[in-house]
C-alpha cells in the first residue's frame, strides 16, 4: 500500500512506472518469444529441410499466445473486477515469468522428441492467458487515477511496454549475437534471455506491491449491488457487445501494423532477403526508441485532437507508408530497412497512443476491465497472430511484400471505420461512463 502521506503527484508517479515496468516485463517475455520464433525455434525444436517451413510452424506456436489471450482477458478481467486492478496485475505478471523461464529450460526436439513442442505451446498458452490479463489492468490502473483533460497522456505511459519490451529482448539478442558465434547462440545462447526473466519479474513484482487500487474502482465496487451477482463477462456480453466489437476492430490495424514492420519483416528479410539477422535486429531495436517516444506523443495528440480525429487520419498515413516503403526492403540495404522500419513503427506509436485510453472510455467501471481487455485482445487474433502467419504462408507461392501490405491496408480499413462509428470519446466521464455509452449518437457529436 502506497504512503497515504505521499504527495498525490509522488504517488501517481509510481503507479505509472509500475505500470510501465511490469508491460515492459510482460512484453519482453511475449515478444522474445516472436524473435525466437522467426530466428531460432524453427530449428531447435521444428527440424525441417525447408527453412521456410520450420519459421512457419514455429510461428503457429507464437500465434497460439494469440489466441489464449482474449481469454486471459476474461479470466483477469474477472478477477481485476471483483478483487481489483492491482492484485491480478501482480498474479499476472507471475504466470508470465514463471512460463518464460520454463521455455527457457525446454529440451531441443533432438533430446525430447516431439515432447519439446508440445511443452513449447503449453507455456506459449500461459503466456498468452498472463499478457491477455495485464494489458487492461496496466492502463485502466492508470486511466483511472489521471485527470480527464490529459487522460491520454499518462494512459500511453503503460503502452511504451510494448517497445521498451521489445527493445529490451531485441537488444539482449543482439549482443548475444556479438558475443556467441551462430551454433552456440542455436545450442544455448537463445536461452539466456528467457531465463533473464526472473531478475525481471522480481524488480516488477516490488514496484507494482507500492502503489494504490483504483479510487474508481473502489468506488465502484462499494456501490455494487445488481453486478455482484453476475460474472463481468455475463454482463459485458449482454449489455456492451457494440462496444467490445468496436474496440476489436479499432485495434486490428494497431496490431497489424506491429506485426508487420517487427516479426513479419523480421523473417522475411532473414529467410527471404537473406539480410544477417544482426542488421534486421539492429533496425527493430533502433526503430523501438522512436516507437516509444511516439506512443506517449500519440497520447498527447489524441488529448489535443481527440481519438477519432488521430486515430482514423494516422491509420491512412500508415497505409500510405506501407504502400510505399516495403518493397524498399526487398534492395537489402541496411540504411533502407532501418528506415522503413523506424518511420513505420514510429506511425504505430503514434496510432497506439492516441487510442490508449479509447477502451477504456467505452465501458463502465463495474465491467471495464473485463470489457476493454475482451474488446482489445479479440483484436490480436487477427491482427496479431493471423497477420504475420498469413504473411509468411503466402511467401511460399508470392516471395514479396505486396500480399502483407494489401492485408495490412485491409486491417487499417477495420480501425478508421470503427473510430468513425464509436464516435468522439474523449470527454467521458470514467465514473458515469454507463450513461454515456447509451446513446452513441450523442457521443457522436462531441468535438471539444
Amino acid at each position: 500500500m502506497a504512503d497515504p502521506a505521499a504527495p498525490a503527484g509522488a504517488r501517481f508517479a509510481r503507479i505509472v512506472a509500475a505500470s510501465v515496468a511490469g508491460t515492459t516485463i510482460e512484453f519482453y517475455d511475449f515478444f522474445l518469444y516472436g524473435l525466437a520464433a522467426a530466428l531460432v525455434f524453427n530449428k531447435v525444436f521444428f527440424p525441417s529441410g525447408d527453412p521456410l517451413t520450420g519459421v512457419l510452424l514455429s510461428m503457429v506456436t507464437y500465434a497460439v499466445g494469440f489466441l489464449a489471450r482474449p481469454l486471459g482477458g476474461v479470466l483477469f478481467g474477472h478477477l481485476g473486477d471483483r478483487l481489483g486492478r492491482r492484485r491480478t496485475l501482480s498474479i499476472t505478471l507471475l504466470l508470465m515469468g514463471g512460463a518464460t523461464v520454463a521455455i527457457g529450460l525446454i529440451p531441443a526436439y533432438s533430446t525430447i522428441g516431439i515432447a519439446a513442442p508440445i511443452l513449447l505451446v503449453l507455456l506459449r498458452l500461459v503466456q498468452g492467458l498472463a499478457l491477455g490479463g495485464e494489458w487492461g489492468g496496466a492502463v485502466l490502473l492508470v486511466a483511472e487515477h489521471g485527470s480527464a483533460a490529459h487522460r491520454g497522456f499518462w494512459s500511453s505511459w503503460p503502452q511504451t511496454g510494448g517497445p521498451l519490451g521489445n527493445l529490451l529482448a531485441t537488444g539482449v539478442l543482439a549482443v548475444l549475437g556479438l558475443g556467441v558465434s551462430n551454433a552456440e547462440f542455436q545450442d544455448w545462447g537463445w536461452r539466456i534471455p528467457f531465463l533473464l526473466s526472473i531478475v525481471l519479474v522480481a524488480v516488477g513484482i516490488w514496484l507494482r506491491h507500492a502503489v494504490e487500487e483504483s479510487p474508481i474502482f473502489l468506488e465502484a465496487q462499494r456501490r455494487s449491488t445488481t453486478h455482484a451477482a453476475q460474472a463481468p463477462v455475463r454482463i459485458v456480453l449482454s449489455r456492451y457487445r457494440k462496444q467490445v466489437l468496436m474496440a476489436a476492430l479499432a485495434d486490428v490495424g494497431e496490431k497489424a501494423t506491429y506485426y508487420t514492420f517487427s516479426i513479419f519483416l523480421l523473417a522475411y528479410l532473414t529467410q527471404v532477403v537473406h539480410v544477417p539477422k544482426s542488421t534486421a535486429l539492429t533496425a527493430i531495436t533502433i526503430a523501438s526508441v522512436f516507437q516509444a517516444i511516439a506512443i506517449v506523443l500519440g497520447g498527447a495528440i489524441g488529448d489535443r485532437y481527440g481519438r477519432r480525429t488521430s486515430s482514423v487520419l494516422l491509420a491512412v498515413l500508415i497505409a500510405a507508408w506501407a504502400l510505399t516503403a516495403l518493397p524498399m526492403v526487398d534492395t537489402g540495404n541496411a540504411i533502407r530497412i532501418t528506415m522503413v522500419i523506424t518511420v513505420g513503427l514510429t506511425l504505430h506509436g503514434l496510432l497506439t497512443g492516441a487510442q490508449a485510453p479509447f477502451f477504456a472510455e467505452l465501458f463502465p467501471s463495474e465491467v471495464r476491465y473485463t470489457g476493454a481487455s475482451l474488446g482489445y485482445q479479440l483484436a490480436t487474433i487477427i491482427g496479431g497472430s493471423l497477420t504475420p502467419i498469413i504473411g509468411l504462408a503466402l511467401l511460399h507461392r508470392y516471395p514479396s511484400t505486396v500480399p502483407i501490405t494489401l492485408l495490412l491496408c485491409l486491417m487499417l480499413a477495420c480501425t478508421a471505420t470503427a473510430f468513425l462509428w464509436a464516435g468522439e470519446t474523449r470527454n467521458r466521464d470514467l465514473r458515469d461512463v454507463a450513461q454515456n455509452v447509451t446513446d452513441n449518437s450523442s457521443s457522436k457529436t462531441t468535438t471539444s
